[in-house]
């Protein structure tokens, strides 16, 4: 039998853990013992003391006897190892099954595809906040212990790992790798290899990161290839499933002190692709790995189908659209309804070589919003963003710049059970919202609540009334043309920042709109490089953003809206919002065993943060639009996710040359 360890996680740069205890048979029994979800918390108290206590053999005695107590007192209840975990209910796919549902198991492998990016990068470390990086790095070159299955709300299956197991409590977890697994390098992944990758991400990844897998207070290497996770005071479900997503780094190739540097390098993982060529701010190009350890197994049958993936980044929206008309990249995602109702009439598309598709998809609609950095002053009355929401005249700018396409933004959760928009809370939310009187709008605790409705004209008298009134309860009144503060004297100004043109046009609209107010909104376009750095650190008044929710939002609430990520740098807390009842709200949804519950968690939080006003609620597509070359092909079905490009192919005989 292999040594084992526990920690409590040591800092990369601080002081190593003690030697690990030599394997002896009180090892077997041990390890046959932490089967037990009943004793579960006193194994972990157990095995801190084998590690620190001395001698070893007295040690031995005392946790054993405690061990077997409480094996004499509570029932021994074996969490069973397992391919697949859900969040809720149980995984949908049996244990032997050959391939997801949403796949062509049977798609040719060949050929190239080039996707185009609008933006720009200067790292490949996508896993840190210094830098802008190629995001896409991120399961084609570095994977994690386990896959999403794309037709679930949450649910996982075994990538690295082979199997996982968790106690009925979720207060640990337990990865066993599958022995095939290597590093592109052809360097075999071991557990070792796992815990130095949540110890590098605790202390140097991104907020994210840092903040989920801080929550692990003990980790155990059980064998070469068996990890165990303990978080037994987390009070967080999700938790085994988020360390089932980590990414997992190779501990020979990785150098913690330099981590956190924005880096070209190519990096080293364990994926399907490797980097093979980089164009810096211009393009990267993979290339798929003959050696790659994972193509049989069932969760990617179907998926990683081209042997080349090239990303051109475009700075520039029009030049990114010319770019597709003249053939230089396969697959375009649009989100711009005037560009689709009326752009795509070039000849490829007459003649068939490009393909207009529409899907659609079972998620949260992406819905943009104008978000309010509560951090300024200029936004911290919630009367002054309640009124400049009113002049957002959404109908007119629906009919005259987007053929009535859109759908207008009432929820955070937008067209999905998750939303509380038009559904009166139930005793469940009630019982949630109850030691928070005062967080909730009664109407949005009703259901009664909407969007404002103009007229539709773009010169609405009645919203500019009401909007004015509001502005005068909190403290500014009309002076000539200009709208001032009654007090001071200075007038209501304020930054849109951009990074695109088309969203230059639309925030120059709106500036229109708070001009017949009189406030002087600038609209400010940077690049996107720029824009990064600023979002990362909050220097900015106002920007466009939309919150890319899940079916089953998680951990990552916390990094959208808990109190603590107000003040970390690379969150996105964009807003700036502390709200203790927002934070109940993420705990609530966080400790949710039943769907029912989980779901009056997550429309409680949506009525938190529709009553704060922290938005003004532009709109969202109800589908997906995508073009493609005749030569680019998908499966027949569409996941719950919408569609994947992983699982795409080329047409045999016509791979790009």
């Amino acid at each position: 039998m292999t040594d084992f360890t526990v920690s409590a996680g040591p800092k990369l740069r601080g002081k190593r853990a003690k030697p690990a205890l030599p394997a002896t048979a009180i090892h077997a029994v041990i390890m046959h013992v932490i089967q037990s979800r009943a004793v579960n918390r006193i194994l972990s108290s157990a095995f801190c003391t084998l590690q620190c206590l001395r001698p070893a053999r007295a040690a031995f005695r005392v946790a054993l006897c405690g061990l077997l107590a409480a094996l004499a007192i509570s029932p021994a209840r074996t969490a069973q190892a397992a391919p697949a975990i859900a969040m809720h209910g149980a995984p949908a796919l049996p244990d032997d099954f050959s391939a997801a549902p949403y796949v062509n198991p049977d798609a040719p492998k060949g050929g190239r595809m080039i996707e185009g990016v609008l933006g720009t990068f200067d790292s490949l470390n996508p896993l840190i906040v210094s830098g802008l990086a190629v995001q896409t790095i991120r399961g084609y070159v570095i994977e994690s212990l386990m896959a999403r299955g794309y037709d679930e709300p949450f649910t996982l299956y075994g990538l690295l790992a082979q199997s996982v197991e968790t106690d009925d409590a979720r207060t640990f977890v337990t990865f066993t790798l599958n022995p095939a697994a290597h590093f592109s390098d052809g360097v075999p992944v071991t557990a070792d290899d796992v815990v130095f990758s949540w110890q590098l991400l605790r202390d140097h990844g991104r907020p994210n990161h840092r903040t989920y897998y801080a929550k692990v207070e003990n980790t155990a290497i059980l064998g070469p290839r068996t990890v165990r996770f303990d978080f037994p005071n987390a009070n967080d479900r999700e938790l085994p499933l988020i360390l089932g997503l980590m990414p997992v780094l190779p501990k020979h190739a990785v150098d913690p002190a330099t981590f956190e540097n924005s880096s070209l390098a190519k990096p080293v993982g364990t994926g399907p692709y490797v980097v093979s060529a980089v164009d810096t701010g211009k393009s990267v190009t993979f290339k798929r790995d003959p050696n790659y350890w994972g193509r049989d197994l069932p969760i990617n049958r179907g998926l990683w189908n081209f042997d080349e993936l090239r990303f051109d980044f475009y700075r520039d929206e029009n030049a990114y659209f010319e770019a597709f008309k003249a053939g230089l990249y396969d697959v375009r995602s649009e989100s711009d309804p005037l560009r689709w109702q009326t752009n795509y009439d070039f000849p490829a598309v007459r003649d068939g070589r490009v393909i207009k598709e529409t899907f659609t998809n079972g998620l949260p609609k992406f819905s943009s919003d104008y978000v309010f950095n509560t951090r300024r002053a200029v936004f911290a009355d919630i009367g002054v963003r309640q009124a400049i929401t009113l002049l957002f005249d959404f109908e007119w700018i629906n009919r005259d710049f987007f053929f009535n396409l859109y759908r207008r933004s009432a929820s955070f959760f937008d067209d999905s059970e998750l939303s509380a928009y038009h559904r009166p809370a139930d005793a469940r939310e009630r019982a949630l919202l109850a030691p928070f009187p005062d967080a909730v709008r009664a109407d949005v605790l009703d259901g009664s609540w909407s969007p404002p409705m103009s007229d539709g004209s773009g010169r609405d008298r009645n919203m500019l009334r009401q909007a004015l009134a509001l502005f005068a309860a909190a403290g500014y009144e009309l002076k000539g043309t200009v709208l001032r503060n009654r007090a001071s004297g200075k007038p209501l100004t304020f930054e849109i920042m951009v990074t695109n043109r088309d969203d230059e046009r639309l925030a120059l609209a709106f500036a229109g709109s708070l001009a017949r107010a009189g406030i002087t909104a600038q609209v400010r376009l940077v690049d996107a490089v720029q824009y990064q750095q600023r979002l990362s650190t909050f220097d900015f008044d106002m920007i466009e953003y939309r919150w890319e929710q899940s079916l089953s939002p998680g951990n990552e609430q916390t990094f959208y809206w808990g109190s603590a990520a107000a003040d970390q740098d690379g969150s996105r807390n964009y807003m700036g919002v502390k709200s203790p009842a927002l934070d109940a709200m993420i705990a609530a949804l966080l400790r949710a065993r039943e769907r029912t519950d989980f779901v009056a968690a997550v429309r409680a939080l949506d009525r938190v943060l529709i009553s704060g006003s922290y938005v003004v609620p532009l709109f969202y597509l109800p589908e997906q639009w995508v073009a493609r070359r005749a030569a680019i092909n998908h499966p027949a079905r569409t996941s719950l996710f919408g569609f994947l490009p992983d699982s795409w192919w080329r047409d045999p005989g016509q791979a790009r040359q």
